[in-house]
């Protein structure tokens, strides 16, 4: 029997050794860390002849080679073990590549991106699905890759035939609406692909491949942004059909000498087309053109898209020019607008004390994403920053927080450091608080003070110094903000139900 070793006991490596496991390998899955949970789920892949060892790194013994090994998605691909397995003539990839592999007889939209992945690729999904297809959303959003496959494998024979634990459930955690379909078959992948995962994936060719935007970030990993370019090219280069966002500025500088066939967009309607086809706004309607000499044909409106600001515009345009190159028509395309409800921890209204509303913006883990997010909501804002620190150029960001914030509250390790850099800028109305639990209440009482109509969570850092993930952190923030709403209505009502003194 074949050997492959999984490294990463997350939901993408389980799922990896799941499916290798069906199909006849003899898996054990490794994990550097410990902890009770990964232990419970030791035990519960052993009874599925998985062997799963725990605190401990992955060690090649010349006695007892694997084949294959698997790669989740946060296993930096450089490591020792891994240039080492290469050079012994070991097959090394990524889940990502795992799932191609068993599901490349159907067609795949990859989307990828420095920003907006996430929103692109839910609204994306929705639109297949209320288009009656089943396409489920997965990879770095909803499912691992290789839950897909697994279910599609699950199928019987050539994965068309309806298995016992009936169709494929299409929902995108916490991200789309669950949506039940009558197609007990896959019809697409929709696929969020980070540059981990494309750096993992040797022969992932989507059907239509798109590239929302582009700018500093993983540089820790990446170490140059050419070589975190070509990593994310390396993607659309192998797709046979391309959408990109024709606003992003270093995108549209590649333009046309790099993408001669790709399919542009822009929020700022036709004349900023970089080609003549792609898909653009105008008068509140999004427009296709889809070769040079075509009419322009408009597509929905606009303002049928419950979420702000112009970003969420730009993703819309994607959104709706993967579709019509899926063949999808005008009717599901608005339908599934809108009835959107947007994305977790990307702008989530969370609740409204007092006029004041809570806004969940944990996924902006980055400089660029953190600017977008603040510039999206109401003015005067208080801000909740901070946590892991990343490379990037703050300019833009310290300049919104100048222009929009009335008080910034700093949580995390990077706390000192922000503070620092906005002394740099002049802005001294900030408050180290460390952590969330004291931000949410601080936060609310600073919006009191400033009549600010917005608390909002942005923090421009990855979360790992307090949290496993930016959805851990923005659930955290989400009970917070609900249990201070909550209490401060019933210290309300009590003041009001109490008798008056004679």
């Amino acid at each position: 029997m074949s050997r492959a070793t999984v490294i990463g006991l997350g939901k993408s490596g389980i799922a990896a050794a799941r499916l290798l496991k069906r199909e006849g390998w003899e898996v054990e899955l490794t994990d550097s860390n410990t902890s009770e949970t990964l232990l419970l789920q030791q035990q519960e892949l052993a009874a599925e002849q998985i062997t799963v060892k725990l605190g401990q790194s992955l060690e090649l013994n010349a006695a007892n080679l694997p084949q294959l090994i698997v790669v989740s998605p946060g296993v930096p691909w450089d490591i020792p073990v891994l240039i080492k397995a290469r050079q012994l003539g070991i097959e090394t990839i990524g889940e990502m590549e795992l799932a191609w592999r068993n599901l490349r007889s159907l067609p795949w939209v990859g989307i990828t991106g420095t920003n907006g992945k996430t929103t692109t690729t839910a609204l994306i999904a929705a639109i297949f699905q209320a288009a009656g297809l089943n396409a489920p959303a997965c990879g770095n959003i909803g499912y691992a890759a290789c839950d897909v496959a697994l279910s599609w494998k699950g199928r019987g024979a050539g994965g068309r035939e309806q298995g016992a634990g009936g169709a494929f459930d299409n929902s995108c955690t916490d991200a789309i609406n669950r949506v039940s379909t009558p197609n007990p078959s896959l019809d697409w992948v929709i696929a969020e692909i980070s540059s981990y995962q494309v750096e993992s994936s040797s022969s992932l060719a989507p059907r239509i491949g798109v590239w929302t935007t582009f700018t500093p970030d993983h540089l820790s990993r990446h170490k140059t942004l050419e070589n975190y370019y070509n990593i994310k090219a390396k993607l659309l280069r192998q797709s046979e059909l391309q959408v990109f966002n024709g606003d992003d500025a270093y995108l549209r500088q590649q333009g046309l000498s790099a993408w001669p066939d790709a399919y542009w967009t822009s929020v700022k309607g036709k004349d900023f087309l970089i080609s003549e086809k792609g898909f653009y706004i105008e008068d509140d309607w999004v427009v296709e053109k889809l070769t040079a000499t075509s009419a322009p044909e408009p597509i929905v409106k606009v303002s049928t898209l419950r979420m702000v600001g112009e970003h969420n515009q730009q993703n819309l345009l994607m959104a709706v020019a993967t579709a019509r190159l899926a063949g999808i028509n005008r009717d599901a395309i608005a339908l599934a607008i809108r009835e959107f409800p947007g994305v977790a921890h990307r702008l989530e209204h969370i609740c409204t004390w007092e006029g004041i509303d809570f806004i969940n913006d944990s996924k902006a883990t980055n400089y660029d994403a953190a600017e977008v997010g603040l510039a999206s909501v109401k003015s005067p804002a208080i801000l909740i920053a901070g946590g892991e620190a990343k490379a990037g150029d703050d300019t833009g960001w310290l300049a919104q927080i100048q222009n929009k914030a009335a008080a910034v509250l700093l949580i995390g390790s990077a706390a000192p450091k922000f503070a620092q850099r906005l002394q740099e800028v002049g802005y001294y109305s900030y408050h180290i608080v460390e952590t969330m639990e004291r931000a949410v209440p601080r936060a609310a009482e600073l919006a009191k003070e400033y009549e600010a109509p917005v608390v909002l969570l942005s923090p421009a850092c990855a979360s790992f110094d307090q949290y496993p993930n930016f959805e851990v952190r923005g659930d955290r923030f989400r009970q917070l903000c609900l249990a201070w709403a909550k209490a401060e209505k019933l210290q309300h009502n009590s003041i009001l139900s109490s008798p008056l003194p004679n």
